[in-house]
């Protein structure tokens, strides 16, 4: 049964290094599946009328678009021409539950991320995605700076 990675993409470059990093490792492992994930930070805690709900779907479903074709796809591309076994998702959501969702959903075994890049007063009160993931997750969590 070979190896499950999950591989958390930000569309940045610490998302480019954790795809480096996960690249490497399943090099090493050998008998490997990457999972390569975007999540939209999304909270579902909004009040809203249903004219604005049906407008907010049709920007989620917009969304994923975008994420799986500028992310998600060349990620997967570029994984599939190196010889990778390689798929991708894309969800909405609190960016830490839903790796570790995804993560467990898959089987995975290791779930790969770049170190957040958020600093300041909003990352000391409530943290990042990352240390969020890291503190919280079903799995061992490899954090790439």
């Amino acid at each position: 049964m070979p190896t499950k990675l999950v591989i958390g993409l930000d569309g940045a470059g610490s998302g480019n290094r954790a795809l480096e990093h996960g690249k490497q490792l399943a090099r090493l492992i050998g008998d490997c599946e990457i999972l390569v994930v975007y999540v939209i930070e999304w909270s579902p805690f909004t009040f809203q009328t249903a004219e604005e709900n049906a407008q907010r779907h049709k920007r989620r479903e917009e969304e994923i678009s975008i994420a799986n074709s500028r992310v998600i796809e060349p990620a997967v591309e570029q994984l599939s021409s190196e010889g990778f076994s390689a798929t991708g998702k894309v969800r909405h959501g609190d960016v830490a539950e839903t790796l570790n969702a995804i993560a467990v959903e898959n089987g995975a075994d290791q779930i790969v991320v770049g170190r957040s890049s958020e600093s300041g007063f909003t990352s000391r009160i409530f943290g990042s995605s990352t240390s969020n993931l890291v503190m919280h997750a079903s799995m061992p969590v490899t954090v790439v700076g």
